[in-house]
């Protein structure tokens, strides 16, 4: 993984900087609070994955103008934003490794710093003035708001069925994922096969992409997630290991599960329990097949065009999303 990730960054280095540069000097806001804030999420690490997709999927359509960047940045001020929101509502301590913006500031500056940020990329979204790159930024918002507020709804409801699961992390992730690859189509004004196909690569990179997440709730080890792990479960969230176990588990078992949902004082060794309980029900391989299926149809999205770098990059950073579900 190691490897795969060093010849990813390698690849993209430029991109990545550029990324960097666009960020800060695109943010612009009136008041310093809301720099601070904004900066707060943006520079506090991230993979800038999403902005990056954008870019590579623009090159790919054949597009060389080194202002797309400053179009790329929409999808990483939309993610940033979903995240300060995030947090306030799941009361989320920890982001990225360090102190969550409303436990620095309060909830009311991180939830109107996250408006600002979607304004903002709604801003940058009508600078293209393409019709097409508007109609998606809007569609985004509108289905990544309707996945959190599901999400929400469903909290600590064992009923909750895979099919529900998918629609929710289709809506509350795949969908920026896809969004960001349809518009590197769409800038460049290509074919609308092309343009199917790249929102198809991003759609299944984005499900095997929080499925991955989803598993690393289950590592214990919050230097890797750069929050607690277990925030799923504490917070009531019905993942897709969790929803498989619940499937195959005796009536006591259930009840045992049921408990922990939700609950904000699981011990180490509970929590332990249930680690060792998903993996002997298969869960966590079901969960890491499920990523790989994903996978695999996102790369085949790609076949379409023609090998070279920027397909090859594509599709080294579809293997990347499915290794971080070990």
């Amino acid at each position: 993984m190691t490897d795969l990730k060093q010849k990813i960054l390698t690849a993209v280095r430029r991109d990545l900087e550029a990324i960097e540069s666009a960020l800060a000097e695109l943010l612009n806001p009136h008041f310093d609070l809301v720099r601070q804030v904004a900066g707060h999420i943006l520079f506090a690490g991230g993979k800038r994955l999403r902005p990056l997709l954008m870019v590579l999927c623009a090159r790919l359509c054949g597009n060389q103008d080194p202002h797309t960047v400053q179009s790329a940045v929409i999808f990483e001020y939309l993610h940033a934003a979903t995240l300060l929101h995030d947090d306030v509502v799941d009361g989320g301590e920890l982001r990225r490794g360090t102190d969550a913006a409303h436990q620095v500031w309060d909830p009311p500056t991180a939830v109107l710093t996250g408006d600002f940020l979607l304004a903002r990329a709604l801003g940058l979204a009508a600078r293209t003035g393409l019709p097409e790159v508007i109609d998606t930024i809007a569609a985004i918002t509108e289905q990544m708001s309707q996945g959190e507020i599901e999400q929400m709804a469903r909290t600590g409801d064992l009923s909750l069925t895979e099919a529900d699961y998918r629609e929710v992390i289709r809506c509350k992730t795949a969908v920026l994922f896809q969004g960001a690859c349809r518009t590197g189509a769409l800038i460049t004004r290509a074919e609308p096969v092309r343009v199917d196909a790249l929102g198809d690569y991003g759609h299944h990179l984005g499900m095997a992409f929080q499925m991955a997440d989803d598993l690393l709730d289950y590592t214990l080890d919050a230097g890797v997630l750069g929050k607690k792990a277990g925030a799923d479960l504490r917070e009531g969230k019905l993942t897709l290991p969790v929803i498989h176990t619940l499937r195959h588990s005796d009536d006591g078992e259930r009840r045992w599960i049921s408990h922990l949902i939700g609950s904000q004082d699981v011990a180490a060794e509970a929590f332990e329990r249930l680690i060792a309980l998903l993996t002997d029900n298969g869960s966590i391989a079901y969960t890491r097949q499920c990523a790989r299926d994903h996978i695999a149809l996102a790369k085949g999205a790609l076949s379409g065009f023609d090998p070279g770098p920027q397909r090859g990059v594509l599709s080294d950073i579809a293997d990347y999303a499915l290794l971080r579900t070990a």
